[in-house]
């Protein structure tokens, strides 16, 4: 009977979470009626075993995310599940019942489509939930502190939003590769941080958050910026002159402004941006060679089985609700057959 619930019919209806405005999560509804996707060129159908939540999510049901879609769509972009049929022009394909985590549009959904190319094999051992946040989460945390970032051993990073999917990923990564880590996060979730190896763990609402920071180490060699306004000037601040360098991937408190003024007379730091997707697409060389890191972080012990959150499909809006908030910690998830 199992079998017959996981290879439905191109015909028969599928479930799927449908943003109808760009007013937000509460305009995320659930429809039983959505057409099962055909790949196209270049495109695994996936059987979703696990869809990822991400805060680019919560832009996208305001409408504010760049180049995202425009209502009414299929949300969720981000997912792990199995290949139950490839399409034409498919080069060295992988075998069909193969599981593979990676994105693409309408992952909120029993069925989607992906592109074969950026597909990677989940890991053998893993779930499909476990998978999550490899393509995402992990490639932006270690975009973020290797090529971008060009992290050394003993520096001090500052990483945002610690307790996060990225954030939590990036605090395991620079302690891995030998840096001392300073952590910001809300006070109920310091204890989470700190378990991840953080050297010190601030409130990140802190009105002193400037301060305190350079008062522990004297200025930062590489700050990790996705909050936005709420932090970034204290970002600027802690960064050493000239040397100290902030990769920006994220505003989740809105946006900060900086002006050149600003950066000749005021904070003259290196200020790089990352989107993960835009990295695939513009600089592949530099994004494969951070995939082919994670499969080594991987096998070596030091990147384990991700533990997520899973929520049923129909709990979507609220999940998102939960995470616009800041109420939220670690990798979110949704399962479509739940």
């Amino acid at each position: 009977m199992e079998f017959d619930v996981q290879h439905n019919t191109a015909e028969q209806p599928v479930r799927a979470l449908v943003q109808r405005s760009h007013q937000g999560p509460k305009d995320l509804t659930l429809a039983t009626d959505h057409r099962r996707p055909t790949p196209g060129p270049g495109e695994y159908l996936i059987r979703v075993g696990a869809a990822g939540v991400n805060f680019a999510d919560v832009m996208q049901t305001h409408g504010t995310y760049g180049g995202g879609p425009q209502a009414p769509y299929v949300a969720g972009f981000e997912a792990a599940g199995e290949i139950v049929e490839i399409g034409p022009d498919v080069e060295c394909p992988l075998p069909l019942g193969t599981h593979v985590v990676g994105v693409g549009p309408g992952a909120f959904a029993q069925y989607m489509t992906m592109s074969a190319a950026d597909a990677l094999a989940v890991p053998s051992g893993w779930s499909d939930a476990e998978a999550l946040g490899l393509v995402l989460n992990w490639a932006t945390a270690l975009s973020a502190l290797k090529p971008l970032g060009e992290i050394r051993t003993g520096e001090v990073v500052v990483v945002h939003a610690a307790a996060g999917g990225v954030g939590q990923a990036a605090v395991r990564l620079a302690r891995h590769y030998g840096a001392r880590v300073i952590a910001t996060a809300s006070p109920e979730k310091h204890n989470t941080v700190t378990a991840l190896g953080a050297d010190e763990v601030l409130d990140s609402r802190r009105p002193d958050l400037a301060a305190e920071i350079t008062r522990l180490t004297g200025g930062v060699d590489l700050v990790l910026e996705s909050v936005g306004q709420a932090t970034f000037e204290a970002s600027l601040s802690v960064a050493k002159p000239f040397t100290g360098r902030i990769v920006v991937f994220g505003a989740a408190s809105g946006d900060a402004d900086l002006t050149t003024h600003d950066l000749i007379f005021t904070h003259q730091v290196q200020i790089k941006g990352l989107h993960i997707g835009a990295m695939a697409v513009a600089a592949p060389a530099v994004y494969q060679a951070v995939l082919v890191e994670i499969e080594a972080l991987i096998a070596h012990g030091v990147y384990p089985p991700g533990t997520p959150r899973v929520h049923p499909l129909a709990d979507g809006p609220a999940v998102l609700q939960q995470l616009e908030a800041g109420r939220t910690q670690g990798k979110l998830a949704l399962d479509p057959w739940r």
